[in-house]
């Protein structure tokens, strides 16, 4: 049975509950809220720049060793998620995201500038009337100045 289209607030559609989760990822990271991401990505394997990493432990630690922290207790970038691709099987409670992503920081002595650009290839699942995310594949094609954002360097 497919989903209402004058579903309520407190249940959005599927669309809408993935484009939720895709904007609170770019939030949390913003913020430096690690154990925020832990959370949200916990039923998730997240695939960056290294191994595929899944659970929520892991993958805020993974987050923890990777990004820098200023003093502000963020990482001063501000993603952007764009030209969303979304597909979603209301019935069988799956959908799928593609989206590109760019991520720009400032700094005191640091101009704004686009720092990374790349794209997002997600999967999500249903579970218990909840939209999750199941995947987060990250793919960066273009690096600019990661020196002060990220702990490693990723691959040019």
């Amino acid at each position: 049975m497919l989903a209402s289209r004058h579903e309520s607030a407190a249940s959005p559609s599927g669309h809408r509950a993935v484009e939720n989760l895709i904007a609170r990822y770019a939030e949390l990271v913003d913020d430096g809220d690690f154990a925020g991401l832990g959370v949200l990505l916990a039923d998730a394997t997240f695939t960056g720049s290294g191994a595929p990493v899944h659970g929520r432990e892991a993958i805020e630690q993974m987050f923890r060793d990777t990004l820098i922290l200023h003093s502000d207790g963020t990482p001063r970038t501000h993603h952007v998620t764009s030209n969303l691709a979304i597909e979603v099987d209301e019935q069988a409670g799956t959908a799928t995201a593609r989206s590109y992503l760019t991520v720009f920081q400032a700094l005191p002595d640091l101009p704004l500038q686009s720092i990374a650009a790349g794209r997002y290839h997600d999967r999500f699942v249903r579970r218990d009337g909840r939209w999750r995310f199941l995947e987060r594949r990250v793919r960066i094609h273009l690096v600019g100045e990661v020196s002060r954002h990220l702990r490693r360097a990723v691959g040019r």
